[in-house]
């Protein structure tokens, strides 16, 4: 099998705060800015370290999505959209690099200043910006985005939106953002809002688009045509007002047409991928990568494969439990819930063991929590909350690890005797009941068009064999992606499959995750229903942390408190991506420390045939 490996960039993991920590720049405008210090590059930098700025221009990439999309709109409520519209459809005032734990460089803006204490942040415009249609990109432009989607927009958009005291235009091409609230991250976060064509919406309802407005935007690549719940066919724009002009944007945009193929499920896209119809594919699942892609094309040499390696922190992935229903609200049987898991057992099953577990929520960085008794700062931070903290929070607290065998004996009996201790017993027949005679039984949600989706039955599959042992009746339900996306924006759900990646340099999103506010907030990323005075207490604290060393203890403490309150079951994470590609299909030799994040594929690629 032919394998190509690359690594990632090397830059240290320390650098999730930036080492050489300095107070945020104030009243100058700069080409750049950073959440801690000073952007890397100097303001004179000519492209992104990892960038090819002499890529050649031209060619196709064609990828795959499972499910299908009734929205064109990525930015409301309403609908399904394709996911990558958000991200190569649309450009900001800023772009973000991938080499920093949170660094942006000017786009749309030629500068950015803030006031010393970040109370504000002013955008200046590049007079050479434009949108697809040719008209120029104006203050106005910019000032009806952030209002449209701070106020009607997808709620993602909405908190943030709650800080701003003003927007106001201070010159003909300048608008300033003053905020309500002592919080350093916004000014960044503002500087990565989508930036939409005002008159386009005139007369027009911005949460009902679906796929009657074609997007009028800035960026190099437009929707060219598009089948719906088939295909989107985005054209690399000619015209495109960036080039030359914009250093982040150099050796980016390389690819003439970027084609979006949707497949009712992973193995009819995997065939279309062996057939020639795609020409990259994301495969999540090692076991596949190390036996499945020994097909013609492979050992020919016309398809590559390709391992990115990343220095990201795990995040979280596995079976979350709506802690607004009962039996969830316990946290005792959420622990039971984890300790029925047979993570050996299944990883050894479906990944032949490869994958390491993911072990809290910022495992794989240097901001992870240790799992031992919590110590000096990080001890601080959370003895204020001691007494709302579930158990392990401070003492210390690591997951399961069973012997490998399908009965795991041990993790039976801790589930057991936690359930026992919940008022849950074993009736007739072996069933587990309540106190009432009710028997234990729930729902595990899935969806039919994620990616991934047959695997994850897969392991839901095995772990409701495992909690029948208990006896516990799991109900496994599959919907498709509609209905799935309608269920868990309204929290209609026992337990459902959840993932959520998590950066180096984690802010106001986490709010969005785990906040309190979120938790009723239907659409909201905060699935598991949890309110925690402790959670945003430090979530409040990321953003205004003192120094490097604050932070990186505020992050460890932040994950103390996610990880020991059982909210997710957690599987494993791999340190690299695996991406099999047309041999026609290039990225850079220098990887960015994220690696296959948003913004690598396709943006750095080109075509170029051997």
């Amino acid at each position: 099998m032919l394998r190509e490996t690359i690594r990632a960039s090397g830059l240290a993991l320390a650098l999730a705060c930036t080492a050489a920590l300095a107070p945020p720049a104030g009243a100058e405008p700069a080409h750049g800015i950073a959440m801690f210090g000073s952007p890397a590059l100097p303001p004179d930098f000519t492209h992104m370290p990892y960038a090819n700025p002499d890529a050649p221009k031209g060619g196709r990439i064609v990828q795959g999505e499972i499910g299908a999309f009734d929205s064109l709109n990525p930015h409301i409520l309403k609908g399904t959209a394709p996911w990558m519209l958000r991200f190569v459809a649309y450009e900001s005032l800023m772009g973000r690099s991938l080499d920093e734990p949170f660094t942006l460089y000017g786009l749309l803006a030629e500068s950015v200043e803030t006031a010393p204490d970040r109370s504000w942040v002013e955008y200046t415009l590049r007079p050479e910006a434009r949108f697809s249609d040719g008209t120029p990109v104006t203050v106005e432009d910019v000032i009806w985005s952030y209002e449209t989607l701070g106020t009607v927009g997808h709620p993602r958009y909405l908190g943030t939106w709650d800080k701003v005291e003003r927007i106001e235009q201070t010159g003909e091409r300048s608008v300033r953002i003053t905020f309500n609230t002592a919080d350093d991250e916004l000014a960044l976060i503002m500087g990565m809002r989508p930036i939409l064509k005002k008159a386009q919406w005139e007369g027009k309802d911005f949460t009902q688009s679906g796929l009657t407005e074609i997007p009028i935007t800035t960026a190099p690549y437009v929707i060219d045509d598009f089948e719906a719940g088939a295909y989107v066919s985005l054209r690399r724009d000619p015209d495109y007002w960036g080039y030359g002009v914009v250093p982040y944007m150099a050796g980016q945009a390389n690819i003439d047409e970027i084609r979006l193929e949707f497949f009712g499920d992973a193995s009819v896209m995997f065939e279309a991928f062996k057939g020639g119809q795609l020409t990259t594919l994301r495969e999540t699942n090692p076991r596949k990568w190390n036996t499945q892609y020994d097909f013609p094309a492979v050992r020919s040499g016309d398809v590559v494969l390709s391992e990115i390696a990343h220095e990201r922190p795990s995040g979280i992935q596995g079976f979350v439990m709506n802690t607004r229903r009962p039996p969830f609200d316990d946290w005792r049987v959420r622990e039971a819930m984890i300790q029925a898991f047979n993570f050996e057992f299944v990883n050894q099953v479906l990944n032949d063991g490869e994958l390491p577990r993911i072990g809290s929520y910022f495992s794989n960085s240097i901001l992870g929590m240790s799992h031992g008794p919590a110590e000096g700062a990080v001890r601080d931070l959370l003895e204020p909350f001691a007494d709302s903290l579930l158990p392990g929070t401070i003492e210390g607290y690591a997951l399961p690890v069973s012997d490998g065998s399908e009965r795991n004996r041990a993790g039976t009996r801790a589930a057991l005797d936690l359930l026992a201790e919940a008022g849950w017993t074993v009736g007739d027949a072996g069933r587990l009941r309540d106190a009432d005679g009710r028997p234990f039984t729930f729902e595990i949600l899935l969806s039919q068009s994620a990616a991934g989706a047959s695997e994850t039955r897969q392991i839901a599959d095995l772990y409701a064999s495992a909690l029948q042992r208990l006896g516990i009746e799991p109900e496994v339900v599959t919907v498709d992606g509609a209905q799935f996306t309608e269920r868990t924006n309204a929290f209609d759900f026992d337990m459902t499959w959840y993932w959520r990646a998590l950066s180096l340099s984690p802010g106001n999103e986490q709010k969005l995750y785990w906040g309190s506010e979120a938790a009723g907030q239907e659409g909201s990323r905060n699935w598991m229903g949890v309110q925690s005075e402790a959670i945003d207490a430090l979530t409040d604290r990321l953003v205004n942390a003192a120094d490097d060393a604050d932070f990186v203890a505020t992050v460890k403490a932040l994950d103390r408190v996610l990880t020991a309150g059982r909210y997710v079951v957690p599987i494993w994470f791999n340190p690299v991506s695996y991406l099999a590609h047309s041999s026609a299909l290039h990225y850079p030799d220098t990887l960015p420390a994220y690696g296959d994040w948003n913004g690598f594929q396709p943006d750095l690629w080109w075509y170029e045939e051997g």
